[in-house]
């Protein structure tokens, strides 16, 4: 078989270079599976390389069931696992080699691997022998940062404490570990972390492995962190065959540990290393990489690649300035008709991309209203987050607290120390009174027909919780019709204290609470209407059947999910400061730098269409405000875009102005431009003023121009000019 047919020249020079230190920055749509598939192949056909001489790591089960099926067809049914390649992911890999060698371990070769909840449980119990309150030390901050001590593999005895949380995570860390061995049980990091161990500790560890697999290739290797590079270079040796292949423009994972800068790292370790740049691509046209490249090219310090294309320059990318999130997603609906009515796409062809999952439900709420499913990547559907069906839960046994399911659900949400046994109770006893257990826990809460028999069901401590939950519900109910919606559920927040409770200080926790800020502002929609017909609204929407992968339909996913996807059409919404860069990321340096690279990830998803969508008004954390757009999008050339950003101004240009412009932030509260007012803006032309008013320290102008429509400008960003006449 002629392994190098169908390989353009750079992937060709990648394949047959000779075995030793390579590094294959590859870029987006280039080629890099099909690389790595036939660099094993020619290894084995060419340089007589066994498989079973081969090691091959990738990061998720998906790539490596892909190389697994090329591998068949290029080997003729060659199978990748234990008779021939080892081919899987990092943690794949680090088990089989620790289940080999569990003499040498705390535990036997049959333990267990305990994922996140298992080691929550596990903390909580640290917490606990070490009388360490959980509400003062979140244990999904305590977690994650054992988790990042383990990725950089700090052991407990090794951990510094220069802070009082610092202190708690080393001692809990210390006990956490004694319980996993004490339970035969290893969490994720300790499979990376053990197998680092045993090779950096055991010479002849370490030699037998460098025997049995003297040929190493690495997928995605700027994904890698501090643990897995030194595992692999423990395993390769000081004259390795080492063929890695990553991209350091799409590392996006830096929150969980992955460090692009083992891209440079490998080249000082090996400075006679190959370099070879993949540059060509097969997915995208030649305007959306020009895009792309307009984007990443403002990273300092990164390797430049020049992407291009055999498929033509295509279409112009499409920019559009939506007035709100609700509008946001009219657009997307509109978008995606329009191009299946034109029979240049099918809906399925579409993806509609955003920065956080809270993002979705404006888009689902927009699908259900149109009539058109959708698939939904990367979270669950808005309405059935955790987070967000916990305040449901409330709210519906306000409404009614006949509602046993809703009680149950928030009856230990947060955590009120009611066991199994206490809850049953609650359910018999409530039963006997001929009540449902939420009618009976407000009846607790009024002291009222409660006897001997039926207080006595329960210990001390369950007492107190259920009538101290009885106490909060009791005025929830009484007053749930005069009371206003949203500050029914900030009672309800307050009350349980649940943003303390959900929010542990972890970006995950972050994004809990930013959906329910996100469910508050849908409940500001319907505070008109009430209580019952919000909860009406949702059960409309959450009853939604869960769609399928086999449907037609538009993907709706997060940028960090569409990393190593790709659509024909790719919509991507949220273009505005504080969103996309994230407000979380904008005064470090680093972390606004991945942020850049993951909107040129989003971009390169795109083959054919690419649409970018901001609002002018966006809602953040329940409170709509006028927003700038995205630094990001000042980046790309004009003559790319179909649609104006912000006219004819340089971000820099309109932030000064806002800084600047004095007279027009609302010292007297009473607009500048008046309505019937004639106007010139450099981009636009000329038009007339049809609305004025004013938000925070800035004016909302709405101008009707001559041949380009009605727009929506900020005063202080918009360089307009006022006619006579």
């Amino acid at each position: 078989m002629d392994l190098l047919k169908d390989l353009n020249s750079q992937q060709q020079h990648a394949v047959t270079a000779p075995p030793g230190p390579i590094l294959v920055l590859a870029g987006p749509g280039s080629g890099k599976t099909r690389v790595l598939t036939h660099r094993i192949a020619y290894l084995i056909q060419q340089f007589g390389a066994r498989p079973e001489e081969m090691i091959a790591v990738t990061f998720t089960n998906k790539a490596a069931r892909e190389m697994s099926s090329r591998l068949r067809d290029l080997l003729g049914g060659l199978e990748a696992g234990a008779a021939g390649v080892s081919l899987g992911t990092f943690h794949a890999l680090c088990a089989r080699i620790l289940r080999r060698e569990a003499d040498r371990l705390p535990v036997t070769r049959d333990f267990a691997i305990f994922d996140d909840a298992d080691q929550q449980s596990l903390v909580r119990q640290a917490l606990k022998e070490l009388n360490l309150d959980p509400r003062q030390n979140p244990v999904g901050s305590i977690q994650a940062a054992i988790s990042s001590a383990k990725n950089e593999l700090i052991l407990p005895t090794e951990y510094g404490a220069s802070t009082y949380f610092a202190e708690v995570v080393r001692r809990v860390y210390a006990v956490y570990q004694n319980h996993l061995t004490a339970n035969n049980a290893v969490d994720f990091d300790d499979l990376l972390l053990w197998a680092v161990r045993l090779l950096r500790e055991h010479d002849d560890l370490r030699e037998k492995y460098r025997r049995r697999y003297p040929h190493i290739l690495v997928d995605e290797f700027q994904d890698t962190n501090t643990a897995q590079y030194v595992l692999l270079r423990l395993l390769a040796g000081e004259q390795p065959d080492l063929f890695v292949v990553g991209d350091p423009d799409q590392s996006i994972y830096g929150w969980r540990g992955a460090d692009y800068r083992n891209v440079k790292r490998f080249q000082e370790d090996h400075p006679k290393s190959q370099i070879i740049l993949l540059e060509q691509n097969y997915r995208s046209t030649q305007t959306i990489l020009d895009a792309a490249m307009a984007v990443i090219d403002r990273h300092p310090a990164r390797q430049k690649k020049r992407l291009f294309t055999d498929r033509g320059s295509g279409p112009r990318i499409v920019f559009h300035e939506a007035y709100d999130e609700t509008d946001e997603a009219r657009f997307v609906i509109e978008t995606i008709s329009l191009l299946t009515l034109e029979g240049s796409a099918n809906p399925g062809d579409c993806a509609v991309m955003y920065r956080a999952n809270a993002q979705s439900r404006p888009l689902e709420e927009a699908f259900l209203k149109a009539n058109l499913p959708y698939r939904l990547v990367g979270a669950q559907r808005f309405y059935g987050r955790r987070e967000v069906k916990d305040v449901i839960a409330y709210l519906r046994l306000i409404q009614n607290p006949a509602d046993q399911v809703s009680l149950l659900r928030v009856l230990n949400t947060p955590a009120r120390g009611l066991g199994e046994k206490s809850v049953e109770a609650l359910l018999r006893v409530a039963a006997e009174a001929m009540l449902s257990p939420g009618e009976w826990l407000v009846r607790l809460a009024r002291q009222s027909d409660l006897g001997p028999a039926q207080a006595g069901a329960f210990t001390g401590k369950a007492m107190a919780a259920l009538s101290a939950f009885g106490r909060m519900l009791e005025p929830w109910t009484a007053r749930r019709d005069e009371t206003p919606l949203v500050d029914l559920i900030d009672q309800i927040l307050a009350g349980t204290a649940y943003q303390a409770w959900i929010d542990d200080g972890t970006e995950e926790g972050a994004e809990r609470w930013a959906n329910v800020m996100e469910l508050r502002g849908v409940a500001q929609e319907y505070s008109e209407l009430g209580l019952a017909m919000f909860l009406e609204h949702v059960a409309l929407v959450s009853d939604q059947d869960t769609l399928t992968d086999a449907q037609n339909a538009p993907t709706l996913l997060t940028l960090h999910a569409a990393k190593g996807l790709e659509f024909p059409v790719v919509i991507i919404v949220g273009l505005d400061e504080g969103v996309l860069p994230h407000q979380r990321s904008i005064e470090s340096a680093e972390e606004l730098a991945e942020e850049r690279r993951l909107f040129y990830v989003g971009i390169t998803r795109a083959k054919d269409q690419l649409f970018l969508v901001r609002a002018f008004r966006r809602r953040l954390f329940g409170a709509s405000a006028m927003s700038e757009p995205s630094r990001f999008l000042y980046d790309l050339p004009s003559d790319l875009l179909e649609g104006d950003i912000v006219g004819s101004q340089t971000r820099e240009q309109a932030v000064y102005a806002r800084q600047t412009r004095w007279e027009d932030k609302p010292l007297t509260l009473s607009p500048s431009f008046q309505v019937g007012m004639r106007v010139q803006h450099p981009a636009f032309g000329e038009g007339i003023v049809l609305s004025s008013r004013i938000d925070h320290d800035d004016e909302e102008i709405t101008i009707a121009f001559e041949g380009v429509g009605v727009k929506r400008l900020a005063a202080s960003l918009a360089p307009l000019r006022v006619l006579e006449g």
